[in-house]
């Protein structure tokens, strides 16, 4: 619990779209037992942030406040937005859809302006090829998960919310967007001006591209929104093109995040091993899976559905690798816990 991982929650983010995608692709078995496990997970991620909070607040406030650990706090976040909009479709609950809506903005709001603003005040400030990494993006994507989270409660709410709703989806859309131009900024200039070391290709750079898809998913809700909210159906070709404008941003990434993946872990030989910050590469693949079927099927593009599908497949090996590798690393704590001092239990040790 003391170095619990401000960036935890993407284990929530990750299993949540994966179980969104199962249901979206037909595995509706698959898809209610992933549910299942992840609010397991959420519970299990919030009380151990909560006990953390209390237990070590110094340290807690200082993961905050550092340039590379703070953006991690975001993934509670997108986390609780994620969870929300499993709701929606899997046991039709409004009600639990909208208290996690609202909870995921509360936490947006709070985290924003106290890690942003510490990060500006801050006199000492690490170098940008020091503190800058990709899980900066996350918080595009918490940003975007309300947008997603919002068109879908407007779509089954009734008037007038809907249109408050629908007019808030649209506001932090566009906000997602332009503080991706801000920080994929800075991040292309990190990668392609600074020494870029094996072990600073972290995870969570494949954010890159999950940010993307995520703003893709956000705008496609948008467009079927349309009907319901007169100003958006006056901006429905603005809102299709950037939703392609993101999902071929995002495709874009993919090749030559590969590319850095051979170069880290075949040519440089960087060792694989269990970091709950590989939640955060996980997620993007279903995210991209799950949205670029929802604009095959919103935008009338069918010969996306392919792709979709095949993103689908290695999203769920994905997050199954690293589940198993999560599975193992506590099961390995375990045992070192019982027969860590000559194979004495807990309570003799």
């Amino acid at each position: 619990m003391e170095h619990l991982s401000p960036a935890y929650f993407a284990l929530v983010m990750a299993t949540g779209v994966v179980s969104i995608g199962a249901w979206d692709f037909g595995f509706p078995i698959l898809a209610m037992g992933l549910f299942a496990l992840n609010l397991a997970a959420y519970a299990v991620v919030a009380c151990l942030t909560a006990f953390r909070l209390i237990r070590y607040p110094r340290l807690f406030f200082a993961d905050m406040t550092d340039h590379r650990r703070g953006p991690g706090f975001f993934t509670a976040v997108a986390g609780s937005c994620i969870l929300g909009s499993q709701f929606l479709p899997m046991v039709r609950s409004l009600a639990a859809a909208t208290v996690f809506l609202a909870l995921g903005a509360a936490l947006w709001v709070a985290l924003t302006y106290t890690i942003f603003a510490a990060f500006t005040v801050k006199r000492e400030k690490p170098a940008l090829e020091k503190g800058l990494t990709g899980a900066w993006l996350i918080a595009v994507v918490a940003t975007q998960s309300i947008a997603v989270l919002a068109a879908s409660v407007a779509s089954d709410c009734s008037q007038p919310l809907r249109l408050e709703l629908n007019f808030f989806a649209l506001s932090m859309w566009l906000w997602g967007g332009m503080l991706y131009i801000w920080i994929i900024s800075l991040i292309f200039y990190r990668e392609t001006f600074f020494v870029f070391s094996p072990g600073d290709l972290t995870p969570p750079y494949w954010i890159n591209m999950g940010a993307m898809a995520i703003s893709t998913l956000a705008g496609t809700g948008l467009v079927e929104n349309a009907p319901d909210a007169p100003f958006l159906a006056s901006m429905l070709p603005f809102i299709k093109g950037f939703t392609v404008f993101y999902w071929a941003t995002g495709t874009w990434w993919i090749p030559m995040l590969l590319v850095l993946e051979v170069w880290q872990h075949v040519v440089r030989r960087f060792p694989l091993r269990y970091d709950p910050l590989y939640w955060g590469a996980v997620f993007p693949l279903g995210m991209y899976a799950v949205a670029t079927k929802q604009i095959a099927e919103v935008l009338a593009l069918p010969f996306l559905a392919p792709m979709a599908s095949a993103f689908f497949v290695v999203a769920l090996a994905a997050w199954t690798l690293v589940f198993g590798a999560l599975a193992w690393e506590l099961w390995i704590r375990i045992t070192r816990g019982w027969f860590g001092r000559g194979g004495r239990g807990p309570s003799q040790a």
